[in-house]
């Protein structure tokens, strides 16, 4: 898996991919259209960030790389690069109890917050890419 070049771009079988944890300087691409959604990202070194219809999608601090990122109501799943371990934040349905998986490892279950947020740690030095799926 590498960088996404393009910053945003459709993959088949209804998933998009985005972020690029190489770059040095801020890059963002909007009006992206996929769906019948647009979606907006920005992404660089330090911080990668997806937003549909201008609302919160996906967060990491570090920046990422994330490839066949699919949504669906019973949750998300994509796979994730990046040079240094990363705390991943996903939007998804308030106040709401999730499993979640690390390259098929069960970690336990977790709630999102009022706003619908649910934070992880992925350790991705060295690590090469890192599935993560969150369930109902």
């Amino acid at each position: 898996m590498a960088a996404v070049e393009e910053l945003l771009r459709t993959e088949d079988g209804g998933a998009i991919s985005f972020g690029n944890h190489k770059l040095k300087e801020k890059a963002k691409l909007e009006d992206y259209e996929f769906g019948g959604d647009l979606y907006k990202v920005k992404t660089y070194k330090t911080m990668t960030k997806l937003e549909r219809n201008g609302m919160f999608v996906y967060e990491s601090v570090p920046g990422t790389s994330v490839n066949g990122f699919t949504e669906t109501p019973e949750g998300i799943r994509f796979l994730v690069e990046g040079d240094e371990d990363a705390q991943i934040t996903v939007g998804l349905q308030d106040e709401t109890e999730y499993e979640v998986f690390l390259n098929g490892e069960n970690i336990g279950r977790m709630k999102t917050n009022l706003g619908g947020k649910l934070n992880l740690s992925v350790e991705l030095a060295g690590a090469g890419e890192v599935e993560v799926k969150v369930v109902k």
